[in-house]
């Protein structure tokens, strides 16, 4: 059995997620912690117990302490000079989101993968919902026929504070990207273009443009539709987002909160009715023994063992970073973005 000596760089909030998880598994030793702040560092490990070494630096963490698994849970402003440095030092990488901040670091970071050998990873927990699993299998198994379209709304409201409150585009930029990639797992499709237009409404508190309505072309001929609000004040969303999946034969809906169902078009020997007749079917239930942030790191341990690519791989994360990345383009141009086009440039 490999035994994963693990460095956690950035000892945040999120990285108690992370470590968790980790101290989980008779397979993994967390060999060394990683913060610009000694301190945070300090704090961290004592209070998950940790007697590791703390460092400021990634190389020389990696280079002190021998470790062949980084868990980079750095600001994103970081993640592609940790995750170029530990692969080119002979680690593999799992990140949080996002893979990194321009769309050429997150291209040089999927080559510096393949060319190495690495496995380079990004969280994107809400796959490891039995609840959008649920949803998958349903049209999979052809439960609404050929799906045409999707939509999603996302609209809540929380008063972060902070960095989030500067960003020029908090919504898209922060939060989009976890509904993107529902929608490309949902879907079985990649983005072709999108047309987007984000703005400021009346009454927010972000510096920068908390909504956006965008439209994505998918590669199997289907349409995408996003509506997002990181300012909209009562009758909240799920974090999920609410879901509306319409395919030739009936409709998905899931809302985020309960198991997602279907209605669909009752098999009449006879012609249609000008209204149709429809049936309420009900998801199967999916039994997951590891959900959510945990789910995700198992799949990416999994990979590891098996040395098959994570679900998440940066090589497929890429595409849903690209959704994000395009439909700012498209903000700016005020102008529909061939994807395929962008990602060459």
């Amino acid at each position: 059995m490999s035994t994963y000596k693990v460095i956690i760089a950035g000892c945040g909030h999120m990285a108690h997620v992370w470590a968790d998880y980790a101290l989980t598994r008779e397979d993994t030793v967390i060999v060394g912690l990683v913060d610009i702040y000694e301190e945070a560092a300090a704090k961290f490990a004592e209070k998950k117990q940790l007697s590791c070494p703390i460092f400021t630096d990634i190389e020389t963490a990696i280079q002190a302490t021998g470790a062949n698994l980084v868990f980079d849970v750095t600001v994103p402003a970081s993640h592609y000079t940790i995750a170029s440095t530990a692969m080119r030092l002979g680690c593999d990488v799992f990140s949080e989101k996002p893979l990194a901040e321009s769309l050429t670091q997150c291209l040089e970071l999927v080559q510096l993968s393949r060319s190495l050998g690495r496995t380079h990873a990004i969280m994107q927990n809400r796959r490891f919902d039995p609840r959008i699993r649920a949803l998958r299998q349903m049209i999979a198994s052809n439960t609404i026929g050929t799906v045409g379209f999707a939509s999603a709304d996302f609209f809540i409201a929380p008063h972060f504070g902070g960095f989030r409150d500067a960003m020029e585009s908090p919504l898209l930029l922060d939060m989009a990207i976890h509904t993107f990639d529902q929608a490309r797992y949902i879907m079985g499709a990649n983005p072709v273009s999108v047309y987007c237009h984000e703005f400021n409404p009346k009454g927010s508190w972000y510096k920068g443009n908390a909504m956006a309505l965008c439209i994505f072309e998918m590669s199997d001929g289907s349409v995408f539709d996003y509506r997002g609000s990181w300012c909209a004040e009562g009758a909240p969303t799920s974090w999920e987002a609410a879901w509306r999946v319409i395919g030739d034969q009936g409709t998905i809906i899931w809302d985020g909160h309960k198991e997602p169902y279907a209605e669909c078009v009752i098999n009449e020997s006879q012609e249609r009715k000008f209204l149709s007749e429809h049936q309420r079917i009900d998801s199967e239930p999916v039994e997951m023994p590891l959900t959510f942030h945990q789910g995700c790191l198992a799949n990416m341990f999994a990979a590891l063992e098996t040395g098959t690519p994570p679900e998440t791989s940066s090589s497929d994360n890429i595409y849903s970073m690209a959704m994000v990345l395009a439909a700012l383009e498209s903000a700016k141009l005020g102008a529909k973005v061939d994807i395929q086009s962008f990602m060459k440039q």
